[in-house]
């Protein structure tokens, strides 16, 4: 499994509705906030993210709520592919460990059930459930990644 398999799964995923896509956009910066906070008061917190990581940590919620926005807007499964496998080299170069994928993601459903209603939850769930399935598939391609020379276009 590699990022083409990666691939070929999002493009199996739905675009959002416009309905759908605007109602994440307006709720955005209330999402990031609340997971900033219940992630702040975790025991775990930095095995999860590393020592001093706590800006990096609200940075990237509050990244992951922008990018998702515009994903919803107008979907593109290599970009998100391409974007994930990004954040997984960046943050663990920083110290972040492979399991604040899944405590995230799992921390996200949550909220994103409370906070959303049930007919955007409908449609946004799909891809928070692909990244749950597949976070062992961005580990281990991530990894394959990070061992190597970046590659420069030209």
């Amino acid at each position: 499994m590699n990022k083409e398999f990666l691939i070929r799964t999002a493009e199996k995923l739905a675009q959002p509705s416009t309905a759908t896509a605007s109602e994440f956009s307006e709720k955005a910066e209330n999402l990031a906030s609340i997971i900033n906070n219940q992630f702040k008061k975790r025991s775990d917190l930095n095995m999860l993210i590393g020592e001093g990581n706590v800006d990096m940590m609200e940075d990237n919620h509050r990244n992951h709520v922008r990018f998702l926005t515009s994903v919803f807007k107008q979907y593109e499964p290599e970009v998100l592919v391409e974007t994930v496998l990004w954040v997984f080299r960046a943050y663990r170069s920083h110290g972040f460990k492979l399991t604040y994928w899944p405590a995230q993601l799992d921390v996200w459903v949550e909220i994103l059930k409370s906070e959303l209603s049930p007919s955007t939850y409908a449609e946004i769930y799909p891809f928070y459930d692909w990244m749950i399935i597949h976070n062992p598939i961005f580990a281990k391609v991530s990894d394959e990644l990070l061992s190597s020379p970046l590659e420069i276009k030209h």
